[in-house]
C-alpha cells in the first residue's frame, strides 16, 4: 500500500478555483490507478475523478465533468485535482484513494489505499 496524504483544501468562494495534491509514499505509486472522493455532510462518500495509472486515461463523475482535472506527477509521486467554476454543492471531505490495480475505477471499494480527507468549503 501506498501511504496518502493531501492538502490544499479551503475555503473559497462560489466560481472560485482550487488545486487539491496528493502526495503519496512508496515506489510503487507509479503502478496505482488514482482518484478522488468526496463526502458532504449527511451523504454517502461519492466519487469525483479517476486517472490510471499512466496518466493516459481519466474518468469524471457528471457532476464535475468540465469543471474539475485529474493529473498525475509519477516522478513526484503526486496526483492533482485542479477545481475550477466551484460550487457551493462541491462543498464537502475530499478524499484521495489509490488502487493498486493500475485500471481506474469510479467504486469506492476497489482503491485500497485512502489519505486523510480535506475539506472544501464553497460559499455563496
Amino acid at each position: 500500500q501506498v501511504q496518502l496524504v493531501e492538502s490544499g483544501g479551503g475555503l473559497v468562494q462560489a466560481g472560485g478555483s482550487l488545486r487539491l495534491s496528493c502526495a503519496a509514499s512508496g515506489r510503487t505509486f507509479s503502478s496505482y490507478a488514482m482518484g478522488w472522493f468526496r463526502q458532504a455532510p449527511g451523504k454517502e462518500r461519492e466519487f469525483v475523478t479517476a486517472i490510471s495509472w499512466s496518466g493516459g486515461n481519466t474518468y469524471y463523475a457528471d457532476s464535475v465533468k468540465g469543471r474539475f482535472t485529474i493529473s498525475r506527477d509519477n516522478a513526484k509521486n503526486t496526483v492533482y485535482l485542479q477545481m475550477n467554476s466551484l460550487k457551493p454543492e462541491d462543498t464537502a471531505v475530499y478524499y484521495c484513494a489509490g488502487r493498486r490495480i493500475p485500471a481506474i475505477s469510479a467504486i469506492d471499494t476497489d482503491f485500497d489505499s485512502w489519505g486523510q480527507g480535506t475539506q472544501i468549503t464553497v460559499s455563496s
